[in-house]
């Protein structure tokens, strides 16, 4: 197995015991308040645990509501909250597999569709069985090749 192969597998499992994290909503607050609200920790607690002001947790707790806090940030609070911070990518076609099947089938249909206009215009047009073939074909071919415009 060639090692893209292997990276793209492995990465996969990781990612599947990721996704199941996607279906959990935020809390509205967001996790810091969340937490620290339920455990009953004082903002002027947890400001000490990291050596920052009461008024400096308010604003990471607003900056996490608003998505503009920074993963160290997160880390930090997790720590001095006794908890870990979980981060990760889940690809939106569920698996990377499946990702690079629809990048390759998008390329192939657009290389294919080309080279089939060419021909139209000198009037050597090919069947819709026959492209279809040949986008099979070619989205088979760059899967495998992986070529780095399969990511333009």
């Amino acid at each position: 197995m060639e090692r893209r192969s292997l990276q793209i597998e492995q990465l996969n499992r990781k990612m599947q015991v990721v996704a199941e994290i996607k279906k959990i909503t935020p809390p509205p607050t967001g996790w810091i308040k969340a937490v620290r609200s339920a455990l009953g920790i004082t903002l002027q607690q947890l400001g000490n645990k990291i050596s920052i002001t009461k008024q400096s947790i308010q604003d990471i707790e607003r900056r996490e509501k608003e998505g503009s806090v920074t993963l160290k940030t997160l880390r930090d609070v997790a720590n001095a909250l006794d908890m870990e911070l979980v981060y990760g990518f889940v690809p939106r076609d569920g698996s990377l597999d499946a990702l690079i099947d629809r990048k390759a089938k998008e390329l192939a249909t657009q290389i294919v569709l080309r080279t089939s206009n060419t021909m139209m215009l000198e009037e050597q047009q090919n069947s819709p069985q026959r492209l279809q073939n040949a986008i099979e074909e070619k989205t088979v071919d760059l899967k495998n090749k992986k070529p780095k415009i399969l990511w333009d």
